[in-house]
Formats: structure tokens, sequence, C-alpha cells
């Protein structure tokens, strides 16, 4: 794809205006433009209404075309000559032709049509400008939102407001309630709420508290506190987002590239045309000059590709926007665009279809009289130990106990202690020898379903046993229905047991489970897909699933903003919610419906206005009104992607 600093004109009617990067010039001009309309606009009137002679109207109407239409003539013909001199090669944009088609109205005489042709031309360029910035500003006020100042504790703890870039590593910050949190760090004193929806998508405030991560540009709530700046601001979440965010805007969809390769072919066919056009209609048709040059300037507008060229690039935009909104970032176009055609999707299991935390699932013990002073032993035991499956038990079993026991852990045999001369252990299934029948077929059981056993013994006899899972979240299953329903292959990938998996897919309706898979190895897997079935799909962390994800046509990262995964996905899902997965999908499909109405539109406008313009039905008044106000259309239809799509669209 040809990128970076042309000054295309992108779609070139200038119906983009990204010029690959926004922070290059923008379309708007500044004020000028726009205040020499007005003045061209101004005298047209008076040269209309007015009661002069003819060279004092056609000069009004002249000045008028020059004031009016100063900037479509420079670029028509200024960037003509700088891009033809660039590229070696004549290279021809929109412009050139609305300029020369004003240019043979005034040498046949017709100085009002081309006064007015300019004039209606500059006015839908505004209004298109307008129009499709509102999908670049959608985005681009994420900007806004880069935070500029910070509140610097001083070694005698005072605090100073110093700029953002400044900021060391180390250094500790004061955040005050209602402030914009400066940069990337962790609490290290107070409480408070923080409202993160600026990385995360999320609106509800996020309670943090001393030990906890906070981000750069999100608002703290009704609390102070201190943190220590943990990220240079270059290095922030929020910076690799608007970084992220700058690079969408370059990375143009297939189809919009395509039209941006063809636009300058198109008009340079045009240009051929209408000369033979005009000595064809002349010699064959028998009309005389004066109509076959009138004819020949409509043609040039009719056939001009303004509508075309802004079939994608302002409804891809949008849809970026719309996406980015609800915390789901694209790094470019194209993926979105491509979204639709996906044939399979790989999901790793853990943190991505489901929780990520084990939960306790199913309990037993031998003697229920037993149970509660059985579980205050294991809620004592198991508060000495720091991994997940303590982490479910206790979530499970409550916390409080009046028991002080000295526990140790062993390797190789678990958590120990002793109470009333009777020596108590939790340890995994392996580990013990002796077990009764019932033990045994709940141990079988629970280990089908794929469910983690531990066991709880008195005096070396096992009394209790508790299972644990980690749980699908709640929205992967209606992802998964909804994938199929779009007859989308979909796979779990899981370095856990075959069985673990193939417990997990089956609540959740999985065609397919790969198991025991190293890290190293996903990446062969979503080859075989992609072989297999197409255009394929990796949801991961982004962590261990790097290699997966670069190797996918698309790779979304889940994950609560974490480095790695913006670094290496294609798109980066800001919080673990898989259902933005499916809207995304969504979007990408009217996306795609979007474009290709846009496309059969313009080219439909551009067949009629050529067929009336040969039956003599046609001014170049009604040309460009006709041909301007498709182009709006097709920019107002591709704006639409800013609105939320509902589930009744599809």
């Amino acid at each position: 794809m040809e990128t970076v600093n042309k000054h295309t004109h992108s779609e070139e009617c200038h119906h983009d205006h990204t010029h690959h990067n926004h922070h290059e010039h923008n379309h708007s001009h500044g004020r000028l433009p726009v205040y020499l309309y007005g003045v061209g606009l101004v005298i047209y009137l008076i040269a209309l209404i007015g009661n002069f002679s003819l060279i004092i109207t056609n000069s009004l109407f002249t000045i008028s075309m020059l004031t009016a239409g100063y900037h479509i003539i420079l670029e028509g013909f200024g960037e003509t000559i700088t891009d033809s001199i660039r590229l070696k090669k004549f290279q021809p944009n929109v412009h050139i032709l609305m300029t020369l088609a004003a240019l043979g109205a005034a040498i046949i005489g017709d100085f009002d049509e081309g006064a007015l042709l300019i004039l209606i031309f500059a006015g839908a360029h505004f209004l298109e400008e307008y129009a499709e910035g509102r999908s670049r500003r959608e985005i681009t006020n994420l900007l806004k939102m880069n935070p500029t100042e910070a509140r610097l504790i001083q070694e005698n703890g005072e605090t100073i407001l110093v700029s953002v870039d400044q900021l060391q590593i180390g250094q500790q910050l004061k955040v005050l309630p209602g402030d914009q949190i400066p940069t990337d760090g962790q609490i290290v004193e107070g409480v408070s709420s923080i409202d993160e929806a600026s990385i995360s998508g999320e609106s509800i405030p996020r309670e943090k508290t001393i030990g906890d991560e906070v981000f750069g540009s999100t608002i703290n709530g009704s609390g102070t506190f201190t943190m220590t700046v943990t990220k240079d601001s270059s290095e922030t979440v929020f910076a690799k987002i608007l970084q992220l965010v700058n690079q969408s805007q370059s990375n143009l969809s297939k189809t919009a590239t395509k039209i941006k390769k063809i636009e300058p072919i198109y008009v340079k066919i045009i240009l051929a045309i209408v000369p033979i056009f005009i000595l064809l209609t002349h010699f064959v048709f028998n009309w005389d000059w004066n109509t076959s040059f009138y004819r020949g300037m409509v043609l040039l507008i009719a056939a001009s590709p303004c509508a075309l060229a802004a079939s994608a690039i302002p409804a891809t935009l949008s849809g970026i926007s719309n996406l980015a909104k609800r915390g789901v970032l694209f790094k470019g176009g194209s993926y979105l665009a491509n979204l639709t055609n996906i044939k399979a999707v790989a999901f790793d299991k853990t943190g991505t279809l489901t929780k990520g935390q084990p939960v306790v699932t199913d309990m037993y013990f031998v003697d229920e009289s037993q149970q509660s002073d059985w579980q205050e032993i294991i809620i004592t035991m198991e508060k000495s130990a720091n991994h997940p499956l303590a982490k479910a038990i206790l979530d499970e079993f409550g916390q409080t106990t009046s028991l002080n026991l000295d526990v140790t852990n062993e390797i190789g045999k678990g958590l120990i202690t002793t109470h009333q001369n009777k020596v108590y252990r939790i340890g995994k299934p392996a580990s013990f020898e002796q077990l009764s029948m019932d033990i045994q077929e709940k141990t079988a059981k629970w280990a089908n379903e794929g469910k983690t056993v531990v066991y709880f013994a008195e005096n070396e006899l096992v009394v209790g046993m508790i299972a644990m899972m980690d749980t699908p979240n709640e929205q992967a299953k209606k992802v998964i229905q909804y994938l199929q329903e779009q007859t989308i292959h979909t796979t779990m990938i899981t370095g856990d047991a075959v069985k673990t998996g193939e417990a997990v897919a089956k609540q959740l309706g999985i065609d397919e489970v790969a198991g025991n898979v190293l890290p190293e190895n996903k990446a062969a897997i979503i080859t075989a897909l992609q072989e297999n079935y197409g255009e394929t799909v990796m949801v991961g962390d982004g962590v261990n699933d790097a290699p997966a994800l670069v190797q996918a046509d698309i790779g979304f990262a889940m994950g609560d903003g974490t480095d790695i995964a913006i670094d290496v996905a294609d798109a980066v899902i800001m919080q673990n919610d898989l259902s933005k997965f499916k809207y995304a999908h969504q979007l990408s499909k009217k996306l795609d419906k979007v474009v290709w109405q846009n496309i059969l539109f313009s080219m439909f406008i551009v067949v009629l206005l050529s067929v009336l313009n040969i039956l003599g039905k046609m001014d170049i008044g009604i040309g460009v009104l006709a041909h301007e106000g498709s182009t709006l259309v097709v920019i107002l239809n591709g704006l639409r992607l800013l609105v939320p799509i509902k589930e009744k669209d599809f």
C-alpha cells in the first residue's frame, strides 16, 4: 500500500482528507477559503441580480470563480503538478476536472454556469469536510484527553505543577479529587474510585487502593492518593492507544486502497474521453461546436469519481471510532473490513473463554456432622497458602476462623497441621495411597468433568474432597453461539489437559479443542486452521499467545490494557469482555454492506448523469448539484456507522 507522506487527495475528491497522518495537512486550510468563499458568493449574487454590461457581469462572475474556488483551483493544478513530478508520471486529481469544467464554461461564454459550478463544488466540499471530520473527531477527541500536567511531590513534601513529559520513573505524584491521572503508576497511599472509560470503555468507576495500578488519562473520583510513576509518558497505555489510533487512520481497508489506486487512472480516462466525446458528437451527431464543448464540460463533471472516492474511508473511520468508544481498538481499517470474511476463530481458554480464576464447584465430606469443624481447619490451613486454589476455597468457605494453627507446606505432600493431637493434610489425590471406593468414584467423575480435585485427610484418611474449576465467563457462550450461527468454526486452544478443555468446551458449545498445547505450538494450530477453513482470527491474552496472534489473519488481544497486548495484536479489547468481539464482527458486516451500497450508488449516479447529458437533459448547474449531492449521501451513509448498532440489524 503506498502511504505515508503522500498528500493523497485520498479519495481524491477530497472526501477523505486523511493524508495518512492527521497531524499533517488536514484539508480544512484554515478559515481563509471560507471567508473568500463568502466573498465569492456575494459577488456572484451581485452579478446575477445587477443590471450591468456584459463585460462587467462576466468579470464579476470570473472574480467570483477565483475567490470562491481558489483552493479548488490550487489543488487542481498545484497538486497535480507536484504529485506528477514526485511520482514521475501524470497524476491528476478530481479538482482538476472541476477547474477545467469551469474554465471550459467560461471559454464558451457561460461565465455564470462556470461560477455556479465552482460555488456548488466548493460549498459541498466544505460540507463534506465537516461531515467526514465528524468520524475523525470522534477518534481524535482522545488526543484532548492526553494529560499535560502533574503534581510532583518535592523532598520537603510540598507539591509543584510540572509538565507530564518531564516526569521520571520512581517519582511520586499527588492526585487530588477530580484530577486527570497524569501517567501510569502505582498507588502507594490513599484510596479512590477511578473512571477508566478512556482506557477500557467501561463506564463504572473502579475502586483502587495501595498497590493497585493506575493509568494515565483516567479520571480520579473523590479520593486523594499518592502514586509512584512506573512508566515514561511516551510508554503509557494511553500513549500506546493514541499511537494505535494514528496508525488506524493510515491503514486503509483493501477496498479503500483499491479506490485510491484506481482514482488517478479513472481521472486520466475521463480527461481522454472528454475531447473524444466533443469530437464525436460534433462530427457524428452533427452538434455544433458550442453544444459539443458544453456537453463535454458537463460530462467532465458527471463522470468525476467524487462519490466513489468517498465510499470507503468515512465509513471505515466511523466504524473504528464507534468501536474505540466501546473499548475495542483496531490498528487499521483493513483489519475491521476483513473481519467480515473470517471462517474460523481460535480462542485461548484461560482468561478469554473463562474467568481465569478457579471456583469451588463441588465438595464432599464423609461425616456431615463434623463438616463445620473440618471446614474451620481447612480455612485456617488455606489462609497460610498463596495460590489460586486456596483463594477459591476461601471464597467458598469464608475467611473467618477462631483457630490458631501452625501450618507447614511440604513439597509433594501439601499443607500439613496438627489440631487436638490429629494430623490434617490438604493435598493432590496422587499424594494419597489408601482411598475408599466412594472417594475414587467421585474423583474419577469430577476429573472427567475437567475439575481439579484436592483431598482433605485426618491422620492420612481422606475425609473430605473439594472440586474446583475455572468457569466460563458470562459472555463466552453467547459469542460462541453467535459465531456458529454465522457458520464460523470455533476452536479452543489450552495448555490444560484435554479433559479439562473439553469440559469447558462442552459447556460453551465449541466445535474443537486443542489441549496440552505449549505457547510455541499455538501458531502451528492457527496455520492448520487457515489451511482447513480460510481466514482465521486468534483471540488471546496477548502474552503467551503472541506467536499465534501474529500468525492469525487478525489477532485480537483480550486484556485490561496490557502493553504486550497492544504491541502484538491487530485489535485490542480493552477489557476481558468477549461480547465486544461479537459487536466488532457485527459492525464489520455492516461496514461491508455500507461500502458496497456506496460504491454501487456512486457508479449508478455517474452512469445516470452521463446518459442524461448525452440526451441533452442536463446542464452544468444540475450536474454539479446531483454530483455533489450523491457525494454527500455517500458520506452521510458512512457516518451511520458512528451510531451504536442494534441486535435486530443482523
